[in-house]
């Protein structure tokens, strides 16, 4: 049984806003950071502040300059956290472009994914609402500040260091071990209460292995599918972050899965590209399962169509396959993503709510297939 491989799209003209809902008037942000962005060479600092990328001043987060804001066609799904994610480089170095794979980036990069919700009102609860872009402040009256995750590129590789923000609002403290924070999210299906979990540095890696065998970690989100949109690439370049970008036919591109106007193929496998791709391909730490949903495998048994699982167990749920074309409610897929119960849902780290509206997109891509597993 063969399924189209969806073809990249060419890049979307829209327009990205300059200043969404939680993020303050760019005309009214306080100025950056007087100091410049400090590359800390060797150790572990226990406060963000130290690495000088960003600043919680006169009720904004503020990035210092050249700390470099971008945005994801497709982002990873994190419990409807929203990010403002940054790259920052030393002068006189660049990353590598790559067609595939992340960007070959040099020592002295700094990676920030800043994790924040907006804020129900003056309440504790926070909003459930997808991630919706990025910007150079966020007011800090209408968002909660979780986490900043660091990864930095030093010159024995890559490390991972997850800081966690204070009451406060001022300043974010490294948590190694990981954090746990009781939540209430609101949501046209009313109020929950979750636990936004704080990965640590070892689950950090987990996902961050992009080769099981040779324990390669690279970023995941920076790869030119990823954030080829509104110029994102060609401003990388212009600032001198980025070398050896193609013309811009030849960039990949992956499909916002939020754009209804994209076929539902390319919106649910750019969702499964970025949310389960990292681990499920070829060399990643779930080949065993031998599910490969990268956004360029082919459309066959190893995307889960008519694949029986490699073990049974609870995380079937009883379903003889990962994905029963035209049967969702009969696939794996759709039983794991909807999940909570740990051992069974997917991915298995990075939230402990469901993704309501990335369900129903795998939905209703299972149950636009036409084809059939035959089963006797």
């Amino acid at each position: 049984m063969k399924l189209a491989v969806p073809a990249f799209r060419p890049l979307r003209a829209a327009g990205m806003a300059a200043c969404a809902l939680a993020l303050a008037s760019c005309a009214r942000s306080p100025a950056p950071p007087a100091e410049p962005v400090n590359f800390i060479a060797e150790g572990r600092p226990e406060k963000l502040s130290a690495w000088r990328l960003m600043a919680a001043s006169e009720g904004r987060l503020v990035l210092n300059k050249e700390v470099l804001p971008y945005t994801l066609n497709t982002p990873l799904f994190s419990d409807y956290a929203h990010k403002l994610r940054t790259v920052w480089m030393p002068k006189g170095v660049s990353a590598a472009y790559k067609p595939d794979t992340a960007f070959d980036f040099p020592t002295g990069t700094i990676i920030s994914k800043t994790f924040y919700y907006p804020r129900d009102g003056g309440s504790q609860a926070v909003l459930a609402t997808d991630d919706s872009g990025t910007g150079t402040a966020l007011d800090l009256s209408r968002v909660r500040l979780m986490e900043t995750r660091l990864l930095v590129r030093r010159e024995t590789g890559w490390i991972a260091l997850p800081y966690v923000w204070n009451e406060a609002q001022t300043e974010a403290e490294l948590k190694r071990t990981g954090d746990q924070l009781p939540m209430e999210l609101v949501s046209a299906q009313g109020r929950q209460k979750f636990t936004y979990v704080v990965p640590n540095v070892n689950q950090c890696a987990s996902c961050h292995v992009a080769d099981l065998k040779s324990k390669k970690f690279e970023p995941l989100g920076l790869k030119a599918r990823h954030i080829n949109l509104n110029g994102q690439l060609e401003k990388m370049a212009q600032a001198g972050y980025l070398s050896g970008l193609p013309a811009a036919a030849e960039l990949p591109h992956n499909v916002d899965w939020r754009d209804r106007n994209a076929p539902i193929e390319a919106r649910a496998r750019a969702y499964l590209d970025i949310n389960c791709a990292h681990c499920h391909n070829h060399k990643g730490t779930a080949n065993t399962t031998a599910l490969h949903l990268e956004i360029g495998a082919p459309a066959n048994q190893h995307l889960g169509l008519c694949k029986p699982p490699v073990a049974a167990g609870a995380g079937t749920g009883g379903h003889a396959f990962g994905i029963n074309p035209g049967k969702p409610d009969d696939s794996i897929f759709v039983f794991r993503l909807k999940s909570t119960a740990t051992g069974v849902m997917m991915p298995e780290l990075g939230r402990t709510t469901s993704h309501r509206e990335g369900v129903e997109l795998i939905r209703e891509w299972i149950a636009s297939m036409k084809e059939s597993c035959n089963q006797q």
